[in-house]
């Protein structure tokens, strides 16, 4: 196996030093975080040197180093002013998204949309203020209120339906839905369950889990169950949603691949007035029998071109889990097929 030869620092007469003030010393303070650890996570995401004297941050480095991290270090500083933390995700936000994709500043003009309002690059749930961290999240974000049917696809980790339930949590709590619709195709993913004891809720639950985990960090968790109750949330097996109709709902499906094209067709068509769907999936986990082809591959190469209908795909560089799980997709992309 090659080994990977790391690149060749510049030569000393290429770094040269930039000076950045920052007026108000509390927030300089919170910016470096405890013992810099801010400032040593930008150092080692894009390799250049800072120090702290007095109120002023030195960048030391190449040109375009200095440029991006002045950057970051600005609009962190400007997240700070408006009163808001900045923490590692907010860090790598920033640098993932880099000169003019940083997210806009409170107040500043955002497109005008549908009926649905504008497209926010923030998402307000109960609990917390949802943002995108990478360029595909953004396009993403924009996507889910622009479009009626919005397809997400790629692997684990890019915040996919994520995303998505945050966006039906905004919408429904600012009464453009009525209600949350979450839904996944009960297929276990390579392993035998057996038979589960309980009711039919116990059954499927453990298929579901993930959704309520999304929505419990939206909502207050007595709230979630109080609206489950009211029937202004439901999550339920795909299959579930056979005859009905959907009205005034957001609707996720979540684990798309799995579904069947019957599966997807039917689904589809449950699309009811002033309701919208979000569709999310990693075509490269499909856990359907040999031989049956996936509905979310199929409608894909289906409505890719037909109006009102979004398309998102992420990659690898788009994980904002841990960072291992990025080198642990990658390494599986390089290694081709597995035989199931």
């Amino acid at each position: 196996m090659a080994t990977s030869v790391p690149s060749p620092a510049p030569p000393p007469d290429q770094l040269s030093e930039s000076d950045i003030d920052f007026p108000d010393n509390r927030l300089l303070i919170d910016l470096c975080g405890e013992l810099d650890r801010n400032l040593v996570q930008i150092e080692q995401r894009l390799g250049v040197q800072i120090q702290r004297r007095g109120n002023v941050l030195a960048l030391h480095g190449t040109e375009d180093e200095r440029a991006n991290a002045e950057t970051v270090l600005r609009a962190l500083y400007e997240r700070l002013e408006q009163g808001r933390e900045v923490t590692p995700g907010d860090i790598d936000a920033a640098v993932r998204m880099g000169p003019g994709e940083a997210p806009k500043k409170r107040g500043a003009a955002e497109p005008q949309l549908d009926m649905f309002g504008a497209a926010p690059l923030e998402i307000r749930t109960r609990r917390k203020l949802v943002e995108p961290r990478t360029s595909a999240q953004k396009g993403y974000v924009v996507s889910l209120f622009r479009n009626e049917l919005v397809f997400g696809l790629g692997p684990a980790g890019t915040g996919k339906t994520y995303l998505a339930v945050a966006a039906a949590v905004s919408m429904f709590i600012e009464g453009k839905v009525d209600r949350i619709i979450l839904s996944r195709p009960a297929v276990e993913a390579g392993e035998r369950l057996g038979f589960l004891p309980g009711d039919m809720k116990d059954k499927v639950d453990p298929y579901m889990q993930p959704l309520y985990d999304a929505l419990n960090d939206f909502f207050p968790p007595k709230q979630v169950q109080k609206l489950i109750e009211e029937r202004q949330i439901e999550i339920a097996p795909l299959a579930f949603m056979r005859g009905r109709t959907l009205s005034n709902a957001f609707v996720v499906l979540d684990e798309a691949q799995n579904a069947t094209t019957m599966q997807m067709k039917m689904f589809l068509t449950r699309l009811g007035e002033g309701s919208r769907m979000a569709i999310t999936g990693d075509v490269t986990q499909i856990d359907l029998p040999r031989g049956v082809t996936s509905g979310l591959i199929e409608a894909e190469r289906i409505l890719r071109d037909v109006p009102g209908v979004g398309f998102t795909r992420f990659t690898a560089e788009d994980v904002v889990r841990h960072p291992l799980v990025a080198r642990i997709i990658r390494a599986y992309e390089g290694a081709g097929p597995v035989d199931g």
